[in-house]
């Protein structure tokens, strides 16, 4: 116990002079500074440090920097050449041992647009540790902080998890810069706006938030880094830690922000009036505020014409009906209420289910958690394998269990339909949400029949009806209704008809088209 507590004792006490030593300033000697900072990141193998003097009978300096993070080329091309081979002469004057020697150095010498003034150790260990080097100069209590991040990362792809048949084929990566630039690409507006956060104690991630002045409500902008603001952990490496801190009810099944890794989404996004995220180090961006029907809507839609739009829609949202509720209804008419079916059918599902060793409410829960497992193995494994194991396992075990005599083909079959329902939908994470309420409409059947259905169904939508994405109710414009944004709900009205933006967002600019009617 007492090792226990020297031991803790040591590591708050290591831990507490790291921090205050970070914030030191820096001193005038060259070599303390230095050492002070490999004291503080504890000498690692991949620190570089290169001391040189400027040109010929110039002060000492010194450049630092992470090898891997940094972009050596640059440093060599843009700092050291400029500093040893193209001053020939520094005059050995005292004017040369202030600050504005930093001045001088940044004007004439270093070929590199984004250069800083660091004056604590803190501002140099940060700017280290985000692929930035650091020139130190002799006599000098400042150092200079130069932009010279260039570490290896993913090029732009098309996104795995939104395909398309008509559309972009650019992707986010896992670059904040390529991110905000694929978004200025999409929208050449001088009211795009970008603020920075800087998020985690330790990690200390960049992120953006990004919104159209003049279209979205000042109000919603003030909340959002309200949020963000309260943010205080130790790491944020993936968007979904930003997306539970921020959202409104944790203890709902419904995502309140929405995730897509599509340029063109966001962009359509900004242009209605929303915001979106983007953290460093993840290529999934956040839109807020959403609500039921966004969760409905494909990029697609918009893409294609307005009859084409219209038809998947409707096919979404009947597909949506046949996920939550078609085992729920299996189990509740075999059970309770086979008076309600059609007498052939309920024969004909009565003879398949002679001899069963179970229920149908057994039956159907073995076979929808055995239809969860092997779609979890297919995400999980590697792709080849992953699609094999659904498609091969799901025929072997329903034919295999079929013949067994353990379940009905019926029930292989619903099981089979929901499935492919519940592959519609554009958004995983609102997928996974109508997966868990269909085992809750599964629950009530079993135990109260079509009732249960009715009572389970009435408190989801008491719960969507309260629920709010950033301070808009979820169930918008269905209620509170909004007539004008029926347009863009379950129809897909022609482009030339969506005249003006949402109005459950109260923007400030009304509207998309200024020519023609203005209804």
């Amino acid at each position: 116990m007492f090792f226990r507590s020297s031991r803790r004792q040591k590591k708050d006490n290591k831990q507490s002079t790291n921090k205050e030593d970070s914030y030191v300033h820096l001193h005038t000697d060259l070599q303390k500074n230095i050492k002070d900072l490999e004291n503080l990141l504890d000498k690692p193998s991949d620190l570089n440090t290169r001391t040189f003097t400027i040109g010929q009978g110039g002060p000492d300096c010194a450049i630092i920097h992470i090898e891997g993070l940094s972009d050596t080329k640059m440093i060599n091309e843009n700092i050291m050449k400029n500093l040893q081979i193209r001053i020939d002469e520094v005059e050995k004057t005292s004017t040369y041992f202030e600050t504005e020697l930093l001045d001088k150095l940044y004007l004439q010498f270093i070929s590199i647009s984004n250069v800083e003034k660091g004056k604590t150790m803190d501002d140099v260990s940060f700017a280290i540790l985000s692929g930035d080097t650091v020139l130190f100069v002799n006599g000098i209590d400042q150092a200079l902080v130069i932009s010279t991040k260039g570490w290896d990362s993913r090029s732009i792809e098309e996104p795995i998890t939104e395909a398309l048949i008509r559309g972009p084929r650019e992707g986010f990566t896992e670059d904040l810069r390529t991110n905000t630039m694929l978004i200025r690409r999409q929208l050449r507006d001088s009211n795009l706006r970008f603020k920075s956060h800087q998020i985690g104690r330790r990690s200390k991630k960049n992120l953006t938030v990004t919104y159209i002045e003049g279209i979205i409500h000042p109000d919603l902008v003030k909340e959002v880094n309200r949020r963000l603001d309260t943010i205080d952990i130790d790491d944020a490496p993936e968007s979904g830690y930003i997306e539970q801190w921020i959202e409104d009810n944790f203890l709902s099944p419904f995502p309140q922000l929405q995730n897509t890794e599509r340029p063109d989404k966001v962009s359509a996004a900004l242009t209605e009036g929303k915001f979106a995220i983007l953290l460093d180090g993840t290529p999934f961006a956040l839109i807020a505020p959403i609500n039921f029907g966004a969760m409905m809507h494909s990029p697609e839609d918009y893409y294609e014409r307005w009859m084409i739009g219209t038809l998947i829609r409707f096919l979404r949202y009947f597909a949506a009906f046949i996920a939550v509720f078609l085992p729920a209804l299996y189990i509740a008419l075999v059970t309770y209420h086979p008076g309600l079916l059609p007498t052939k059918l309920a024969f004909s599902i009565a003879s398949t289910r002679e001899g069963l060793p179970f229920p149908a409410v057994i039956e159907a829960f073995l076979m929808e958690i055995t239809m969860e497992l092997l779609r979890e193995a297919g995400i999980r494994l590697p792709k080849p394998i992953g699609q094999t194991i659904g498609i091969v396992g799901g025929l072997v075990i329903g034919e295999a269990a079929v013949s067994a005599g353990i379940v009905s083909p019926v029930m292989v079959i619903i099981v089979a339909i929901t499935a492919i329902a519940s592959f519609t939908f554009p958004s995983y994470s609102f997928a996974i949400s109508i997966r868990m309420l269909r085992f809750s409409f599964m629950m009530a059947a079993a135990f109260f029949g079509l009732y249960g259905i009715i009572l389970v169904y009435i408190m989801v939508n008491i719960h969507i009806v309260n629920l709010k994405s950033f301070g808009i109710p979820y169930s918008t414009p269905f209620s509170p209704g909004f007539k004008t944004d029926w347009k863009d709900l379950i129809l897909r009205a022609p482009i030339t008809m969506l005249k003006r933006r949402p109005k459950y967002l109260q923007t400030e600019d009304e509207k998309r088209i200024n020519k023609g009617d203005q209804s």
